[in-house]
């Protein structure tokens, strides 16, 4: 089987075929996307080791319950052990022993085929295209912060950060009926984010303390300090990088001023799937190339290319 590894430095070759354990399926892997998680991963973020990769969708070959076989999938990427005490009170996405899929402890979706729990499972709804239901990842984690903080139609909202992330997360905010103001330096992403229907600003552009909810999703610490300074007294600001190393932050505004501050991260993959299949939300305006799996190093360096945004590995042209 073919497979994009990191092992000091991403490689492309033969890896070991996956074998299915009980309540697990092996899936064929369709598309997949390359994601910021991921170009941080082998920069050495979290210490990762193996196969690459977490946002797909695909089409389970075999597994214990046999009416999954053939079907379109997408998975949760968190792998959890359902006995702890996270995992009794609900709060499964925070397992104590969890692994989770092309990030930590567990191969990822880099591959011709990936094995993954079928209680992670979702049937891609007929339709959909896979351009967008590989998307379904990210789109939850974009859908969480409406699941985390009470968002109501017609608030101001900032998103800092033109990215992927970023550009995902005004899709959501704009479906949910907020007045989002898109805040990044990069003239195409801010073109993009205008044809979504939301304004746009130059970080320098904007008064310090001016909006009561900023999601900073830029992806660097100078984008955490920007952040902070644009959040009014007594505002939320919530947090969607995962920043590699230590992140200096200089704390006395957020008591000064009383901010709230809210980590996100995953989210249910139910919500995603229903905004994308009935079109509210369409991710392909971010898609800039779509490499096979044989080019899978060369999809890595351009997702690396500053300026460029979704890099999708395609295998579909590959035999099962």
């Amino acid at each position: 089987m073919l497979a994009l590894r990191l092992a000091g430095s991403v490689v492309l070759g033969a890896a070991p075929e996956p074998v299915a354990g009980p309540g697990e399926a092996v899936v064929q892997v369709l598309l997949a996307g390359i994601c910021g998680t991921d170009l941080a991963l082998a920069r050495g973020y979290a210490d990762f080791h193996g196969t690459l990769g977490h946002e797909f969708v695909g089409r389970v070959e075999h597994c214990d319950e046999a009416s999954w076989v053939g079907r379109r999938v997408v998975a949760e990427i968190n792998v959890y052990c359902g006995r702890c005490e996270y995992c009794a009170s609900g709060l499964r996405q925070h397992c104590s022993a969890r692994a989770v899929l092309g990030i930590r402890s567990r191969d990822g979706c880099f591959a011709e085929r990936v094995v993954v729990p079928i209680a992670n499972l979702h049937l891609v709804p007929d339709g959909l295209p896979d351009s967008c239901a590989v998307f379904t990842e990210p789109v939850a984690a974009a859908l969480q912060i409406l699941a985390q903080v009470p968002l109501a139609r017609g608030d101001a909202v900032a998103v800092l950060g033109d990215g992927k992330l970023g550009l995902l997360i005004a899709m959501g905010l704009i479906r949910h009926g907020c007045d989002v103001t898109v805040v990044g330096r990069h003239a195409r992403k801010l073109s993009i984010a205008q044809s979504l229907g939301a304004r746009t600003a130059d970080p320098l552009g904007l008064p310090p303390r001016g909006f009561s909810w900023v999601i900073e999703a830029s992806g660097s610490a100078s984008g955490l300090a920007l952040a902070i300074g644009l959040v009014r007294p007594r505002g939320t600001l919530v947090l969607k990088s995962t920043l590699h190393g230590a992140t200096p932050l200089a704390l006395n505004p957020v008591v000064v001023d009383e901010l709230t501050i809210v980590g996100s991260r995953c989210g249910a993959f139910a919500p995603a799937l229903a905004a994308l299949a009935d079109g509210s939300i369409d991710p392909r305006v971010l898609i800039d190339h779509v490499v096979p799996l044989e080019q899978a190093e060369q999809g890595f360096a351009l997702a690396r290319t500053p300026g460029v945004l979704k890099v999708l590995l395609d295998m579909r042209c590959r035999s099962p």
